[in-house]
């Protein structure tokens, strides 16, 4: 019910008693960072093709895109090793972002003309595509389990907005915060919907939409800027935020407060792109090169070294099945179950050091009886 919109239309993880909220509570312990073993989901391509998982349900089905070396997308539901490709008609491109529990698809397509059209797809019906609202592209990012989808689209106007769609032949425009853009990435089962949207001084900030309420914004971790990527049943929003320092930091919003993870994890830039049921986040830290997984579950934060970690982190479902992609020359779709336990890499510098320690003190512990020896044998003084 969720996808991690590309950082370039966005943003241009100990216990949760130590987050740093927006008003400014500060406790900041450092999460290691560490190793653990991920599965490959065992999608077979054409050779040198990557494979990326965006989405999975309860049931194990996979929303996910295959991307051969020249770079074209094709969207796929991956299920008990069966792969079912969803070609474009009259392009070269297609993407799956989303699947519910019922196994529907959304995702976009490229057109013959070069514009994208979001669409739905499941077994039965097979793919069907969305309108606009107005203009000529939309794009597909996320559905709930009564199979309404959310997006964003074209207007009229030439600008892109945040659209929900519940059937029937039309898209519902989100609106804005005031700006010209907004994008939707997640909904939940109440069809409350997050994304990002443009304030009237033109900085973009996380949302939260209802039919009720309307468009609410978020607000910041103290930056200019912050975006929304997923929500629960219970409200709970996670995403990103720049900080003062322009820093990005992951936060979960739990409906009255925005809650820092990067603090928690104490490095890096952190992006969180999915929340589960069970309240467990999941995404990405970037330090440097290096891509790391975390997962915030249960009050407790840890941190996925990167290479035996996910390099890409995209969702969780409610059976607490993480998927993305690992890299090793190229991406391949992969999960890992949110409670694994961190394994340290092994040291070979570290274990020597650990070796010395108990030489060292083995040879105390014979020195010590040594010397306790010869002091019984000494007369001793009236």
């Amino acid at each position: 019910m969720h996808f991690a919109l590309p950082h370039a239309l966005i943003f241009l993880s100990v216990s949760c008693c130590h987050a740093v909220a927006a008003d400014g509570a500060t406790v900041t312990p450092v999460a290691p960072a560490t190793a653990t073993a991920t599965r490959s989901l065992g999608i077979t391509t054409r050779a040198g093709e990557s494979t990326i998982a965006y989405d999975v349900n309860a049931r194990g089905q996979v929303a996910a895109v295959l991307q051969d070396e020249a770079g074209r997308q094709r969207g796929v539901l991956f299920e008990k090793g069966v792969l079912t490709e969803l070609a474009a008609r009259a392009g070269q491109y297609s993407d799956a972002k989303g699947i519910n529990q019922r196994g529907e698809i959304v995702g976009s397509a490229s057109q013959s003309d070069g514009t994208w059209r979001a669409f739905l797809f499941d077994r039965v019906n097979g793919r069907r595509d969305l309108p606009t609202l107005g203009g000529p592209s939309s794009y597909g990012m996320a559905i709930n389990d009564a199979g309404e989808a959310v997006g964003f689209a074209d207007t009229e106007a030439g600008e892109w907005h945040a659209f929900a769609y519940a059937g029937g032949d039309a898209l519902t425009d989100l609106g804005t915060l005031g700006g010209k853009v907004s994008y939707a990435s997640g909904m939940n089962n109440h069809g409350q919907v997050v994304g990002t949207a443009a304030t009237a001084d033109d900085y973009r900030h996380a949302f939260v939409y209802s039919s009720v309420a309307g468009m609410r914004d978020l607000g910041t971790l103290g930056g200019r800027l912050s975006s929304a990527t997923a929500i629960n049943d219970a409200g709970m929003v996670v995403g990103a935020s720049e900080m003062p320092n322009r820093q990005w930091h992951a936060f979960v919003h739990d409906g009255k407060r925005m809650i820092d993870l990067g603090a928690m994890i104490g490095y890096g830039n952190s992006y969180a792109s999915d929340i589960n049921s069970g309240g467990h986040v999941v995404g990405t830290v970037l330090t440097g090169d290096e891509r790391r997984t975390f997962v915030w579950r249960d009050g407790k934060m840890t941190v996925h070294r990167g290479g035996k970690g996910l390099h890409l982190t995209n969702a969780i479902n409610d059976s607490e099945l993480v998927i993305g992609a690992t890299y090793d020359l190229h991406m391949d779709a992969a999960s890992m179950p949110s409670n694994a336990v961190p394994s340290i890499a092994k040291n070979p510098y570290r274990l020597f050091s650990y070796i010395a320690i108990v030489l060292l003190l083995a040879a105390s512990a014979v020195a010590y009886r040594q010397l306790a020896r010869h002091n019984a044998d000494e007369p001793r003084s009236a």
